[in-house]
């Protein structure tokens, strides 16, 4: 079987809808790891995408938890800012869809969930004191790499929507469970059709430089 895993999506409907235009013929399935809203213009246009897929488990991120809690518990200004423009416009009937996405799943020798323990882990993170007794397949960071420790694997998918290297890019995981072979994959998104949508949408201008401050390659 090819298993699609991915997550972060952030709300950017361009880049969901790419993902899938390019994988869903030569995939068995999709897992996503959480984060489908926030930051995006396409919050609500997202989750119900992901309801219709078939074969596509969803689990839940750390902002799944902030929309059904309707409270985003963090200090960052700029994230502040856009979780309550997004939320304003979050279609509350949806709160018992996301609440009912997973933790985590296991496919083939991963056990796939948001993140471990919490943490923002990135490539260069230091993880000798985190606790790792398996393979991982996580997100959370919006960064994609592969490690290794203590003889475990740890995959990081990176972000479909809200790449923060490169905001145009999209990084996700393929992975043949047959041959056990994972692929880093990537792909160029319209950014631009983003933007223009936060304009169209009044985004505070906070959050519209945000985006505008991330490269592009």
């Amino acid at each position: 079987m090819k298993i699609i895993i991915f997550g972060d999506v952030h709300g950017n409907l361009v880049a969901l809808e790419r993902l899938f235009q390019l994988e869903k013929s030569e995939t068995d399935g999709f897992i996503c790891h959480g984060d489908v809203v926030n930051y995006g213009p396409w919050t609500n246009d997202c989750i119900r995408f992901l309801n219709d897929v078939p074969n596509c488990v969803l689990l839940k991120g750390n902002h799944e938890h902030y929309f059904t809690d309707g409270h985003y518990d963090g200090t960052n200004v700029i994230a502040q800012t856009f979780f309550k423009h997004c939320y304003q416009n979050f279609d509350k009937t949806l709160i018992s869809q996301i609440s009912n996405y997973g933790v985590a799943t296991t496919i083939g020798d991963f056990t796939v969930q948001h993140t471990i323990n919490k943490q923002y882990i990135f490539a260069d993170t230091d993880i000798s004191d985190l606790l790792i007794d398996r393979n991982y397949m996580i997100g959370h960071s919006h960064q994609q790499f592969f490690r290794e420790k203590d003889n475990f694997k740890l995959y990081n998918t990176g972000s479909i929507g809200q790449n923060r290297q490169f905001i145009n890019q999209s990084c996700y995981l393929k992975y043949d469970t047959d041959t056990q072979k994972v692929e880093l994959k990537s792909f160029l998104h319209d950014i631009d059709k983003v933007i223009n949508q936060m304009k169209t949408e009044n985004y505070p201008q906070l959050c519209i430089d945000y985006y505008l401050s991330k490269k592009t390659l």
